[in-house]
């Protein structure tokens, strides 16, 4: 698993940058999203690398 967070705006941004961060679950600056790092996932982070910032995330056993 990810934590993916939107860093930087999506204006003036292609529209298939913008369109990627959405399919990512981001909404807004600073938003921050948890994801599968599944190939897919990692595809589209990777399509956005500027844009965003990633960081494994490991759920907590309670």
């Amino acid at each position: 698993m990810v934590r993916i967070t939107l860093v930087r705006s999506t204006i003036g941004r292609p529209p298939v940058q913008r369109k990627t961060v959405r399919a990512l679950g981001l909404k807004r600056m600073n938003h921050s999203v948890i994801q599968r790092d599944s190939a897919e996932v990692l595809g589209m982070i990777n399509r956005v690398r500027h844009l965003v910032e990633v960081e494994p995330w490991e759920e907590k056993a309670e």
